[in-house]
Order: structure tokens, then sequence, then C-alpha cells
């Protein structure tokens, strides 16, 4: 503000000076003139020192309502910008949420599927398809048979091989029926078993054991000849497998 009253003040003094001049230098009516002329000077200078005080106020109020806009702008933006962090904050979650939904969902699927499905399997080295069935029977048997119960896993390996007669399980099954008859001393029962599994499945993991098992049950009905004939066949047929040196050690207590 002092440059706009810095012209005004000037203006005055120059006023005062020029009145006082004026009374030795001219005569009264120059003198009036002169001061006339020189209040009209002042008074234009005011006033146009007031209108660029008015200009100036006017900018400065301007000025002071952007600022004041500015600053609300900038209040809405943060609030907007705290709304859209909360919202996205809420869709993380929600996302999080829905994608462990989907992934429960998928678990379900698939469980559900692998209860009917049927899916590949292997046992004694052989490599099939069996429904869960059919999986979770034999495997109920076998559980039987190991814990001692073989009257029970003769029961139920029985009744798994009437149920699936062209399953992959068969030959593992009628061997491990067998042994459940041989624990049971159905000797001739095992030995049915085992000649059923050595005529369906020769190449079998388990062949070579089924023949030294009916080995042991014909030693067990005191047919010494039959023994001897089995061993024999067990080492020609299965030169390599344990149970073949097992066949040889028991020819030669045999002989």
């Amino acid at each position: 503000m002092r440059r706009f009253f810095a012209p005004f003040v000037i203006a005055v003094l120059a006023l005062v000076f020029v009145s006082g001049a004026s009374a030795s230098l001219f005569d009264d009516d120059e003198a009036r003139k002169a001061i006339l002329d020189l209040r009209q000077r002042v008074e234009q200078l005011r006033q146009d020192m007031q209108r660029q005080i008015d200009t100036a106020a006017q900018d400065n109020a301007q000025l002071r309502r952007s600022v004041f806009d500015l600053q609300q702008l900038i209040e809405q933006l943060r609030q907007e910008n705290a709304r859209l962090n909360g919202a996205n904050e809420q869709l993380t979650r929600d996302t999080a949420e829905i994608q462990r939904r989907l992934k429960d969902i998928a678990q379900g699927v698939d469980d559900r599927l692998r209860k009917v499905e049927p899916a590949k399997v292997t046992v004694d080295g052989k490599e099939f398809i069996a429904d869960p069935q059919e999986s979770n029977t034999y495997e109920a048997a076998l559980a039987t048979f190991r814990k001692g119960d073989f009257t029970g896993a003769q029961v139920q390996f029985t009744d798994f091989i009437k149920r699936y007669p062209q399953s992959g399980f068969r030959a593992t099954a009628l061997f491990w029926l067998g042994n459940a008859l041989y624990a049971n001393r159905d000797y001739r029962g095992a030995i049915a078993n085992f000649r059923e599994l050595l005529a369906t499945a020769p190449d079998h993991p388990r062949a070579p054991e089924s023949l030294l098992s009916i080995a042991n049950c014909q030693i067990e009905l005191k047919d010494s000849p039959g023994a001897r004939r089995t061993l024999d066949q067990l080492v020609k047929t299965y030169p390599q497998s344990e149970a073949a040196g097992a066949a040889k050690e028991r020819l030669s207590r045999l002989k």
C-alpha cells in the first residue's frame, strides 16, 4: 500500500509549497488559479490512487477467494482419495474372500470327483484304472488281513472278487485270499486260489510267491511229492525270483 500513498503525499507537499510561493510571486487571482489547479491535480491523484487501492483490494479479495477455492478443492481431493483408498482396501478384501471361496469350491469339486471318477492306481508293480469304490473295498479287505483278522479278510476278499471279476486288483486279491485261507488252515482252498492266480496272470509279481505258497500247503497236507514238483516248477519258471531261492532250500530239506 505504500506505493499508492507516495504520489499522493508528494502532490500534497507540492501544493503546500506552491501555495506559499505563489503569495509572493503572483497576485491574488493568479495565486487562486494556481491553487485551484494544484487542488484539482491533487484530487485527480487522490482519485487515481483510490481506484488503484480499490482495484488492489478487489484483486486481493479475488486472490483470497481463489486460495479458498483451491483449499476446498484440495480438501475434496483428499477426501476423495481417502474414500478411494478405503474402497480399494475393501475391494482387495472382497477379492481375497472370493478367491478363497473359489478355491474351497474347486477343492470340494475335486474331492467329489475323486470319490466317483476312476483313477490310476499301482499295486504290486501293475498300473491300471480303478474307480474309488473298488479301490476302497480292496484296501479295506487288505487292512482287515493285516490286522490278523483272517476270517474277516477271507470274507471280504471273496466278496471283492465276486463284485469286481475284471478288476486290476483281482490277481493280488486272489493272492491275499489264498494267504487268508492258508492262515485259516483251508489248504485246499488256498491252493485253488493260488492256481487261479497263476492261470490268469502268470507274469504277475506275486506268481513266484503263489507257487511257493502252494508248496507250503502241500507240505501241510503231507503231499511231499506234490510239494517237490511245485518247488521244481518254481525254480524252473522263475529262477531269478527270491521265492526260487527259498524253494531250493526247501527242496534240500525234502530230499
